[in-house]
């Protein structure tokens, strides 16, 4: 059998970064304890990063790759109540893999201009495919509600999307890593999402969505 060929250790360096900034947050870890974890001199780090905000925003490159994939609608028809469900549960787990920059957003924007420019740029594609989402949940009659107040949706979906493990986090810090517990965390944060467009929903997907929101309910008992 063939063997895979070993990671690269700038490849490795930023793996162990990625846990190491979301089980302690990005601010309480340093270059020296990146190269301690790695086993290897802070002058080997430094060949691969200049420091550790190179490797924050190396990191940010795979994040934003990533997530432009899932900011797309689906293509040759509309969208309908199951691909927004779908959208959230991608968008959750996208955010919970990389939850450092949205546990330590505000303190990473006032002091990266490349993060505070890209991640501005994603908040608005966001809710662009919010409006998207709930535009064609309109035409095909399945929801009644203004321009107005699809614009107040779909900013407010992305505004509780951004913030949902913030606020996990303050409301149950010493559970914030167990796996059960955040599982929870982002169902709950999915029904919290949908549950913006929940009243304007009429007709067969009013019904398929009591439904959806019904067995997630009994999940989180």
């Amino acid at each position: 059998m063939l063997q895979k060929a070993p990671r690269r250790t700038r490849e490795r360096i930023l793996e162990l970064s990625l846990r190491l900034f979301n089980e302690f947050g990005e601010p309480n870890i340093t270059t020296t304890v990146i190269a301690e974890e790695m086993n290897i001199s802070p002058g080997n780090l430094y060949y691969h990063f200049r420091n550790k905000d190179d490797i924050v925003n190396s990191i940010f490159v795979q994040f934003e790759a990533e997530i432009e994939r899932i900011l797309t609608v689906p293509n040759g028809r509309r969208s309908n109540i199951e691909d927004v469900w779908l959208y959230l549960h991608l968008m959750f787990e996208l955010i919970w893999r990389y939850r450092f920059f949205y546990r330590d957003l505000n303190d990473l924007l006032s002091r990266n201009r490349k993060l505070e420019l890209h991640f501005k740029q994603i908040l608005a594609h966001k809710i662009k495919v919010a409006r998207q989402l709930c535009e064609d949940l309109r035409s095909e009659k399945s929801l009644e509600a203004s321009d107005t107040a699809i614009e107040a949706m779909a900013t407010n979906m992305v505004v509780v999307a951004t913030y949902w493990l913030s606020y996990e986090y303050v409301r149950n810090p010493r559970k914030y890593s167990e796996q059960q517990s955040m599982a929870d965390a982002l169902a709950r944060g999915c029904y919290q999402v949908l549950s913006q467009i929940g009243p304007y929903l009429r007709n067969e997907t009013a019904l398929l969505f009591q439904k959806l929101s019904e067995e997630y309910l009994k999940k989180l008992k």
